[in-house]
């Protein structure tokens, strides 16, 4: 008894952070739920933290399932972000959108002094803005598709000069997207003027920041980073949408969507999409992990840098986590390959010089 008593106290307890006050709330749970059942329980022991849709915290003991189905929050209680350090050696962000993939929530961990999985607070706020990710990629000399910003108040006042911008620019069709979400929340594709001024709308309700970006008839392919010095790539793999784009339907409703992993690609373009995610992760200056978005045009093949994502989904149907299974991690390794990175980067700033 003594002995496992040894043992036991050895294990790292490790906060699974799930929920968030975004439109990306239940991709969270389910994210969540597929983590929590792929942590090597002999390792470490779990301590389940949720932060309901108004953004109120709360501490849970109970199944995968029910936070899976939303009803964890009927037997939570009442959590003080005092009590954070308390409870948990280690924060495992699993929170997908605004206030917690945006640096905020890795602000916060950072100044409760709890070393924590994923990105810091500089990559995390770039990625998650789609417009200033964009404006980064350009100044490293990355290819991306052509782009407008737009912000809300510009479609309150002037929706028709900001439509006639758009038409002149870029053209039908495009996309419109909330600067600041992922999942593929609030995005439509525009191929008129009256479309187009309802996805702005649309995207208007999610974002005060909106991004508009060229159509072009593309493939889509992923891949994965990790690491913080010398990051490592995972397999390259393609969406096969069973809709008109990879929305959020398409993302997360069994059957509609597949995926080719590895991608089906000449060998120098599967080389060039590593090698670009690599760039991108360094842009941004990616220490923790990420999974990286292309198009790869199909008339002339060039391959366009959509977005970086800095806590990737991680459902059954995500892709982060098969492209690492293909790399020959599995799912409960690549989790401890987070925690390993994380605790890296927490001791690589606590021995740093903080004075004269």
């Amino acid at each position: 008894m003594e002995e496992s008593s040894k043992t036991q106290n050895k294990k790292k307890r490790i906060g699974i952070i799930f929920g968030g006050r975004s439109g990306e709330h239940e991709v969270s749970l389910l994210s969540a739920a597929s983590v929590i059942r792929a942590m090597n329980r002999e390792k470490y022991d779990l301590v389940y933290i949720g932060i309901t849709k108004k953004g109120k915290w709360l501490f849970y003991e109970g199944t995968a399932e029910a936070i899976e189905d939303g009803s964890w929050e009927q037997t939570a209680v009442p959590l003080e972000l005092s009590q954070l350090a308390e409870i948990m050696d280690f924060a495992l962000p699993v929170v997908h959108g605004p206030y917690c993939e945006d640096g905020k929530l890795q602000g916060l961990l950072e100044m409760a002094d709890i070393p924590y999985g994923g990105c810091g607070v500089l990559a995390s706020a770039v990625a998650m803005d789609k417009i200033l990710a964009k404006d980064v990629f350009l100044q490293h000399g990355l290819p991306i598709c052509r782009y407008l910003p737009v912000n809300r108040p510009q479609i309150l006042t002037a929706m028709d000069r900001a439509v006639q911008k758009i038409e002149t620019e870029l053209g039908y069709p495009c996309f419109v997207k909330p600067a600041n979400m992922g999942s593929s929340v609030g995005i439509s594709k525009a191929s008129d003027r009256r479309s187009l001024e309802n996805a702005l709308q649309l995207a208007a309700r999610y974002d005060r920041r909106i991004i508009v970006e060229e159509g072009i008839s593309c493939r889509e392919v992923e891949t994965a980073v990790i690491g913080g010095e010398h990051p490592e790539v995972a397999a390259v793999g393609e969406i096969l949408s069973g809709g008109e784009f990879y929305d959020y339907t398409a993302k997360y409703t069994d059957g509609v969507s597949a995926m080719s992993i590895p991608a089906d690609l000449p060998e120098e373009t599967y080389r060039q999409v590593q090698q670009m995610a690599l760039a991108a992760y360094r842009a941004i200056d990616g220490d923790g992990y990420a999974r990286v978005d292309f198009f790869i045009e199909k008339k002339t093949g060039k391959i366009y840098l959509n977005e970086i994502n800095t806590i990737p989904g991680c459902t059954k149907y995500s892709m982060f986590p098969l492209l690492w299974k293909e790399a020959g991690l599995s799912y409960d390794k690549l989790l401890e390959r987070i925690i390993e990175t994380g605790y890296e980067r927490y001791y690589d700033k606590n021995n740093r010089e903080t004075g004269l």
